[in-house]
């Protein structure tokens, strides 16, 4: 697997990642040693730490490692979802810095059915999810002698997106949405025009965009969006977010799909619909994006899994979680495109954890 490495000297540059536009969603990492090994490798995938987005948490983190903490050495293996991975690669990076330099934190972003693969293999600490974990996974988990623990870390919201020039469908109903992107419903062979959905739309056909089958945002908007139905004929599925972001932005009549962190990175190049669920168009935003919200049909929990196993045999993995639960998630989510979650919501799951040990 490709790694991308960024050394504790550039720091610095963890805010412009976004501006490298050229993420591969399986093959990235953030690989840190404790000493100055060279500059940073581009890491991320199109999405941009510094977006302007407002920072949901003011205060500084302390993260649980507060003053003369406990120097601790050793590595852990992030991998999975490449829709969390900007904010796990944030976590990583200010982690490495700040609290335990002496520790490298490897994440990469295979997407979450191949991360997750990995993990109940045993080949990783931690597995990023943008979907809950499945019960084959468990039993896997279990046959391998394997204790994990689901946490949530964010909020997401699954974006709809077309290009900046499309003056026509800004806004579109919940129930266009989920019925363009069923096969069949307008025509056998999955050519829909814009028409079909509005005669006062162009009479163009629609190319539909999205992430493939390794990924958890695919898995969520087959299950949970259109109900498990078949997707288009036409859809073009691609593993690497950032190739989407390009398709998407050169084509005019496209429609696609993907987390709110790679639409607001790169909203220069890209444009939301506003989806009306009912009560009026709502456009996705931190503000938006509630499991109890405006947002709320279309915004999801993003997770990390974590080996018990794992946490109880390396004190680093364990002392890395408590840094993520105890404020480093919430006071990363916004800069990287995500809604934090309620605190004691993670102060309740780090004492779960703990009472694992």
């Amino acid at each position: 697997m490709k790694k991308f490495s960024l050394s504790i000297a550039a720091a610095a540059s963890l805010m412009a990642l976004a501006a490298c536009g050229n993420n591969d969603a399986d093959n990235g990492a953030v690989n840190n040693a404790p000493a100055n090994n060279g500059a940073a490798n581009e890491a991320t995938d199109n999405m941009n730490a510094d977006n302007g987005a407002d920072n949901m948490n003011e205060e500084p983190n302390n993260a649980g490692n507060d003053a003369a903490a406990e120097e601790l050495s050793g590595s852990i293996a992030i991998d999975g979802s490449g829709t969390v991975y900007p904010l796990m690669a944030r976590i990583a990076e200010e982690y490495m810095i700040n609290e335990q330099q002496g520790v490298s934190v490897e994440v990469s972003r295979a997407g979450t059915s191949a991360g997750m693969q990995r993990f109940v293999n045993g080949e990783t600490d931690l597995s990023n999810a943008s979907r809950e974990i499945r019960d084959e996974e468990l039993e896997e988990l279990e046959a391998n002698g394997i204790e994990s623990m689901e946490l949530k870390v964010a909020l997401d919201g699954l974006t709809l997106v077309t290009h900046p020039d499309n003056d026509w469908a800004s806004e579109m109903t919940q129930e266009d949405i989920e019925t363009l992107f069923v096969s069949g419903n307008f025509a056998d062979n999955d050519e829909v025009m814009w028409s079909d959905v509005n005669p006062e739309w162009p009479e163009e056909q629609i190319n539909f965009y999205g992430p493939n089958e390794n990924h958890g945002t695919y898995e969520f908007f087959v299950d949970e969006i259109i109900e498990e139905q078949d997707l288009p004929s036409t859809i073009n599925l691609q593993q690497e977010y950032s190739t989407l972001v390009e398709l998407i932005s050169e084509d005019e009549n496209s429609l696609g799909f993907f987390g709110f962190g790679y639409y607001v990175n790169n909203s220069d190049r890209l444009q939301a619909v506003s989806v009306d669920f009912g009560e009026g168009p709502v456009e996705p935003s931190l503000d938006t994006i509630a499991e109890d919200g405006e947002y709320g049909p279309y915004t999801r929990p993003v997770f990390t899994n974590v080996s018990v196993t794992a946490a109880n045999e390396k004190p680093e993995v364990m002392d890395f979680v408590t840094y993520v639960l105890s404020g480093a998630a919430n006071e990363f989510a916004g800069e990287t495109g995500f809604a934090p979650l309620p605190q004691e919501e993670q102060d309740e799951a780090l004492e779960q954890l703990q009472s694992m040990q």
